[in-house]
């Protein structure tokens, strides 16, 4: 995250130090980041203001909010990138506040996650979610009102009960933190409408603090946030977005699952494979073990029962080499530290949701890729996008000569930075130092050649053996192993093809390929 002056455990007087004690006593934590210090400070102050002061002041007609701004800080939306301690900031307020907290989360896994967290620590906390009997809730009530629970765990499905959500409304709620907020807005307006009512249930609830918190947010979803919770008035705090220890690549291919079975050999691993479907991901993941051995690979999807989710989870927390193939249902929550290396087999609809899964890497500091594997397929799909729609955001940053991290910058309506590391910038640094730049050749790279100076000779069935043959040649110079089929090689064709890379002749040469005219020589990444 760059060279953020962190506050050190030697400068601080625990004892006096409200914030930084409170953390240390009860989590463990010896220091902390600025943006963490504003943001609880954010909260807190926006209590006093809301409870405290009027309290103080009931028989002054002096309007007690008279400080607009610090009124407003009441009303945050919390920007921090993946891993950069975010639950601290509303965990460390639950504790100093006098009353109850309400973290809502958008799914129970993540939900039952930060519970086992939270009451293994020195925070107990109780959960509400459907299927709950009616002794369960009563049994957390019991601890709420007795304060042998300061937090509420919720989802907005288990809120929109009317008389749950009393029930909680006769407690002293201080402050309500909306976790991954972009959810109000990626799937409020999709598939989980009751997130688009929970600027009602916290009207409802009417906390002196609602706190919205998420990684990545673009203007737009920004604006859509702030609309649903807020009414459109929001105070936002925004750390740097850039995650500097995470260096982008893309890599061209038409078989993408070809090219993301040797990534999982070359590349470092802990290693994970973000599929756009279930399919996806357990046909890649087969392809990995029928390839490298049974246990080289696991898939992880939302359709899975929750045993194999937990044991899946576990095998990829301990592992030190595995490799992960996922559907974006492995993100949110889930935080294993050392994973090396993010392949992106399918783009993401937008650029948030390409940081937010890229971010699962480099969460213990260290230097993480992010390889996002394109085709010309890909190119085809998103070419009707506007240019500068956040849908367009992904084909900008994969076919983009300039900068790749500035494109996803942009793209959050963030600032300008100088690159720590994207394919492209480390090939102009190469070119600067006089060093010569080896481009690694791409599976239509070398298709595309072969047409080329084989021009109307190859016809489809002499074009896919002469690949098969030079392709499979390929791999076993660089993995040991012929990996290639014949569906493959006719998946690089056809993409070709739809991609108007090549064309079959139709007079003289019938039916073998050339070039098209309007196809310029690839210009790869390397990796």
């Amino acid at each position: 995250m760059g060279d953020v002056e962190k506050i050190s455990s030697e400068e601080i007087d625990y004892e006096s130090d409200l914030v930084a004690g409170t953390a240390y006593r009860n989590f463990g934590i010896k220091y902390l980041f600025p943006w963490q210090r504003m943001v609880v400070a954010n909260i807190l102050e926006a209590f006093d203001i809301r409870v405290k002061v009027p309290s103080e002041n009931s028989e002054n007609k002096e309007d007690p909010y008279r400080n607009e701004d610090s009124f407003l800080r009441g009303k945050q939306i919390v920007l921090l990138p993946t891993g950069a301690g975010k639950s601290l900031c509303f965990l460390v307020p639950a504790v100093v506040l006098p009353g109850i907290t309400i973290v809502i989360y958008p799914l129970i896994a993540l939900m039952a996650d930060q519970y086992r967290r939270m009451t293994e620590g020195s925070l107990q906390a109780v959960m509400f979610r459907g299927g709950q009997s009616t002794e369960e809730r009563e049994e957390s009530f019991s601890k709420l009102k007795s304060g042998q629970a300061k937090v509420i765990i919720a989802n907005p499905e288990v809120l929109q009960n009317k008389a749950l959500l009393q029930k909680i409304k006769d407690l002293k709620v201080c402050h309500v933190a909306i976790d991954e907020a972009h959810c109000v807005s990626e799937w409020g307006d999709s598939f989980r409408p009751s997130y688009l009512t929970l600027g009602e249930i916290l009207e409802e609830l009417n906390p002196p603090v609602i706190t919205a918190f998420t990684a990545t947010a673009s203007p737009t979803v920004l604006s859509r946030i702030a609309e649903i919770l807020f009414k459109g008035e929001a105070h936002v705090v925004r750390s740097e977005a850039d995650r500097q220890n995470i260096h982008y690549f893309v890599r061209y291919a038409a078989a993408k699952k070809k090219e993301a079975l040797m990534l999982a050999v070359r590349e470092l691993r802990p290693l994970i494979i973000f599929a756009g479907t279930r399919n996806r991901t357990e046909e890649m993941s087969r392809e990995l073990n029928a390839c490298f051995g049974n246990d080289f690979s696991r898939f992880y999807h939302a359709g899975l029962e929750k045993p194999e989710k937990d044991k899946i989870e576990k095998w990829f927390f301990d592992s030190q080499d595995g490799v992960l193939v996922a559907t974006c249902a492995y993100g949110m929550g889930i935080d294993k530290k050392n994973i090396h290396t993010v392949v992106h087999l399918d783009p993401p609809q937008t650029a948030e949701a390409y940081i937010q899964e890229a971010g699962r890497g480099g969460r213990d500091g260290s230097i993480a890729k992010a390889i996002l594997l394109w085709s010309p397929e890909d190119s085809l799909k998103t070419s009707h996008f506007s240019e500068g729609s956040r849908e367009a955001a992904l084909r900008q940053f994969a076919e983009t000569t300039d900068c790749r991290r500035q494109v996803l910058l942009d793209a959050l309506g963030a600032e300008k930075a100088v690159c720590s590391g994207c394919d492209l910038c480390n090939d102009r640094e190469q070119i600067r130092q006089g060093m010569k730049i080896k481009k690694k050749e791409t599976d239509y790279d070398l298709a595309l050649k072969l047409v080329r100076f084989g021009r109307h000779f190859y016809t489809p069935e002499l074009l896919e053996q002469e690949l098969f043959q030079r392709f499979n040649k390929k791999s076993v110079k660089e993995i040991k192993r012929k990996i290639w089929t014949h569906s493959d090689i006719q998946e690089v064709i056809q993409d070709l093809e739809i991609g108007g890379k090549i064309k079959k002749d139709r007079f003289l040469w019938k039916n073998c390929y050339s070039v098209a005219s309007s196809s310029p020589a690839s210009a790869d990444s390397s990796v």
